[in-house]
Formats: structure tokens, C-alpha cells, sequence
């Protein structure tokens, strides 16, 4: 459905694969029921180890496979969308936001306005 479990901005000198882990502990917290996730190949390295090892849950890593054409990549299709649909938000549209909490509630912000618009 492209719900948001958790969401975490931060600085643009972090790399998504190091703060990946915050991400999916603040989801875990939340959501304890969660028993695995899927990733795409650029969290393979210490990211997948993480959560084998440290969490043992299952982590599905889509490997980037580029057949002639376009393609739909499975489950990474609604990761795209529902990006797409902060787009549709104003103060998502460009990078207005100065600090990364109010970059955080904005994203919170602009779901729960689509949630609200499926009612």
C-alpha cells in the first residue's frame, strides 16, 4: 500500500546504507510484529549482515537486473511511489527544509494528507 513504517532524514554526508540500520530499528520498535524486509543491492554489505546476524530476521535483497526495455522491478515499484507522492507536496517538491527533523514531519505530514485524501 506504501505506508510508512518509519522515516529518517538525515545529512547529505551519511550514506543510506549507514543510517539504513536507524531506519529499520525505528520501524522494528513500532512495528515488533515486522519479521523480515526487502532491500535493493546497495545495502548487501553491512546492512544485510546487520540484520541476519544482530536482529536474525529474513532480508530479501533485489539484486538490479537491467533487461532491455523498461521493466517493472518487483516490491521496489511502491518504495518509488510513494516518493513520487511526496512530489505532489509543496514543500517536498524542492529542498526548502534546513533542518532534518522539520524535513521528517514535513514527509509525515505530506503522507498522512494522502492517507486522508484515499477516505
Amino acid at each position: 500500500m506504501g505506508n510508512i513504517l518509519a522515516i529518517v532524514v538525515h545529512t547529505a554526508n551519511i550514506h543510506d546504507t549507514k543510517s539504513g540500520r536507524e531506519v529499520f530499528l525505528k520501524a522494528l520498535w513500532r512495528y515488533p510484529t515486522v519479521i523480515g524486509i526487502c532491500a535493493d543491492e546497495g545495502y548487501k554489505g553491512a546492512f544485510f549482515t546487520f540484520v541476519i546476524m544482530f536482529l536474525g530476521l529474513i532480508c530479501d535483497i533485489f539484486e538490479k537486473i537491467i533487461p532491455k526495455g523498461w521493466h517493472v522491478i518487483p516490491k521496489r515499484w511502491r518504495v518509488e511511489r510513494t516518493f513520487a507522492w511526496f512530489g505532489n507536496s509543496r514543500r517536498l517538491s524542492k529542498d526548502y527544509e534546513i533542518r532534518t527533523d522539520s524535513a521528517e514531519t514535513m514527509c509525515i505530514i505530506s503522507h498522512l494528507h494522502t492517507l486522508l485524501k484515499r477516505l
